[in-house]
């Protein structure tokens, strides 16, 4: 597809956003407003709404752009992206608007210049083919108007969004600093005190087991599941095309008309009828990859209202080139709590679990006390290692973040970091030390993604104002796109 609009490479590389070619240059900036019904509405801005129809057409353009798979613009992660970011376009063109920014015929024009579709349109004498580039213009549902109005809307926003990305440290040597700071070495010995150390030491009681049972009964579910019954509609190898997509017409017509039963499409197309017992919202278990019922889509058909409590057919979806399937729930079976004796071992387990990982804990914090006291005992403890911001090694996250946070006032010192589910470790710091080489490459590097986060930063809050001048309000929350024929 012609992409109309240039591309803030800056933005793309400090904040990450803007990654949608602009709504505005496939239906104008006066397409949009504000009278749709209340319920497709998702979003307002400024009184104007983002419906759940918007959505779905730019996520399938945009999942066109990244390789044509349906499936992608089918999920809601996916959507909610999508939304995400058309509420940003809208919020930056409500600013843009209020701030009355100007762009120059010849800021246009060479903007314009700069687009390869556009250069290409010019003869080698120089002369532009105005007739081709209507044409071109034409094909895409755009007169030469919506395309100079979108170009000029996007270089305000670029003028706008660019003078916010420009945002520099207050401090040179900031950067540099926290460099350092990511570079400074500290060595380390661990102690690691694991639940599975203590459970010789626990013998949980009848009454504590049927406790836990009771108060965790979440834990001990069965997941909800269906009976469903199916009909498969596939094209024969040397079927005529035209006489396949009669049937296909009839078949996803009748499962949906008549959608009660399965019964009078098999029936008319010549059709088995198949059962599959035990589909949950995983899929069906036991079967392969390309098994009718296999499919996304249909499960997430077979789980909706009008399945499950309606007992309707789904309507009729296309899994494969010339395949198409519908089915019905024929029993729903709700999650329900498995009998305590059927799950007594993995009660069991759990308890112990939980009760060793306390006993685990408790002797780690016994021995950090031990060790305020005599702070240059290093019995039991690892190996030394050096480890940095930069140079981790198996430190992670919290484990990372104490280790590094230690005060270098005192050494020896110690941290206890917990491991939930696992246990809880000590950490010996006892030598601090700047490394003897600076890899200059790295201090660019970091140089530069600390001035994209700043920039983040303050794109983040310019974000928010105008925000709250959009007076941006929530009407409906994004719902999975309805299910139906597929094509």
């Amino acid at each position: 597809m012609f992409d109309t609009v240039r591309k803030h490479q800056k933005l793309m590389q400090l904040v990450l956003m803007l990654f949608i070619v602009p709504s505005f240059a496939f239906f104008g900036i006066s397409s949009y407003s504000s009278f749709m019904d209340k319920e497709t509405d998702l979003v307002k801005i400024n009184g104007k709404p983002i419906t759940a129809q918007e959505v779905d057409n730019a996520a399938k353009r945009q999942a066109e752009r990244v390789g044509g798979n349906p499936q992608i613009a089918q999920s809601l992660q996916f959507r909610q992206a999508i939304l995400n970011e058309l509420l940003q376009q809208r919020i930056l063109g409500f600013a843009v608007n209020d701030l009355r920014l100007q762009v120059s015929e010849q800021a246009l024009i060479k903007n314009l210049q700069g687009i390869p579709q556009i250069r290409a349109l010019y003869r080698q004498d120089g002369t532009f083919d105005n007739e081709r580039f209507k044409q071109l213009l034409a094909n895409n549902g755009l007169t030469i108007e919506q395309f100079d109005a979108s170009q000029a809307f996007d270089l305000k926003i670029g003028q706008l969004v660019n003078s916010v990305a420009r945002t520099e440290l207050s401090s040179p040597k900031l950067s540099e600093i926290i460099s350092t700071l990511y570079e400074t070495e500290r060595q380390v010995q661990a102690l690691p005190f694991e639940a599975k150390s203590f459970l010789s030491k626990v013998n949980p009681t009848p009454e504590e087991l049927q406790a836990f049972y009771q108060a965790n009964a979440k834990l001990f579910e069965s997941p909800e599941f269906v009976d469903v019954e199916y009909i498969v509609l596939k094209a024969e190898p040397k079927e005529d095309a035209k006489v396949f997509s009669e049937k296909a017409d009839q078949f996803a017509n009748m499962t949906y008309d008549q959608s009660d039963s399965l019964k009078p499409a098999a029936d008319k197309l010549k059709l088995s009828i198949q059962s599959q017992k035990g589909v949950t919202r995983s899929g069906p278990s036991g079967v392969s990859r390309d098994h009718p019922l296999a499919n996304p889509k249909i499960i997430q058909s077979l789980f909706g209202d009008e399945a499950v409590k309606n007992k309707r057919n789904i309507e009729a979806v296309q899994i494969s080139p010339g395949v198409f399937v519908s089915a019905r729930v024929v029993i729903f079976h709700p999650a329900q709590t498995l009998p305590f004796v059927d799950v007594a071992a993995e009660v069991k387990r759990q308890v112990s679990q939980r009760a060793a990982e306390k006993l685990a804990i408790a002797a780690a914090a016994e021995r950090y006390t031990e060790l305020q006291k005599d702070p240059k005992s290093a019995s039991g403890f690892g190996s030394a290692v050096w480890v940095s911001r930069n140079k981790p090694a198996n430190l992670i996250g919290k484990a990372l973040d104490d280790v590094m946070s230690v005060s270098q006032e005192k050494l020896p010192a110690y941290v206890q970091v917990d491991n939930p589910g696992v246990g809880t470790t000590l950490y010996r710091v006892d030598q601090v030390r700047q490394p003897t080489g600076v890899d200059a490459k790295v201090h660019k590097a970091q140089s530069v993604q600390i001035q994209a986060l700043a920039a983040q930063a303050e794109f983040a809050g310019f974000m928010a104002y105008w925000r709250d001048s959009a007076k941006v309000k929530t009407i409906n929350s994004l719902k999975p796109p309805s299910t139906g024929a597929g094509s």
